[in-house]
């Protein structure tokens, strides 16, 4: 067992949501430079990927340093997969320029955060991160019993999470349920 390992690593939300949804609600074009935050294998990484083109980049940041070696692996193998993975610690800092982003994505991590005490944290860096106009997409699980995912206890409501996100400054565009 990877003693590194996150909690949650190695599993992705990606296989359980429609891509064609997914496309139509993210503000991604050619060149656009994103952030994967808590990428985990990098699954939303390379789809974003394809979408940002050869002109654009993905930073896939995560923890889990052999998610990371997989993300790697897969991105070689995909002809102009513009993506850059940095292992860090989203609630300690993430190295990456101010005001340099167009789209950060969230995908199933926010309640990990939250349950950490470290959401709002994390969302600074993301607020700081981005470029203005920039668009912050979170993704989780409903509130309701699984599997798939989280445990219900620490799921997140859709209000609990637009709360913890216009706290500070975001403003809420669109919501698919």
């Amino acid at each position: 067992m990877d003693q590194a390992k996150p909690k949650g690593a190695g599993k992705s939300s990606f296989e359980l949501i429609n891509t064609d949804i997914l496309k139509q609600s993210l503000s991604v074009h050619q060149g656009s430079v994103i952030l994967d935050l808590a990428c985990g294998k990098g699954l939303y990484s390379l789809f974003l990927s394809q979408l940002a083109g050869p002109s654009g980049l993905v930073y896939a940041v995560d923890l889990w340093e052999a998610g990371l070696g997989i993300l790697e692996k897969e991105a070689r193998k995909k002809e102009g997969a513009a993506i850059a993975t940095i292992k860090a610690d989203a609630t300690k800092g993430i190295e990456i320029e101010a005001h340099s982003l167009d789209l950060c994505l969230m995908a199933t991590v926010l309640h990990d955060f939250k349950e950490m005490n470290a959401a709002q944290t994390v969302l600074k860096q993301v607020l700081n991160l981005l470029k203005p106009g920039g668009c912050l997409a979170v993704i989780e699980f409903k509130k309701m019993d699984g599997p798939p995912g989280p445990p219900a206890h620490i799921r997140l409501t859709q209000e609990e999470t637009e709360r913890l996100v216009t706290e500070l400054g975001f403003k809420k565009k669109k919501s698919w349920l």
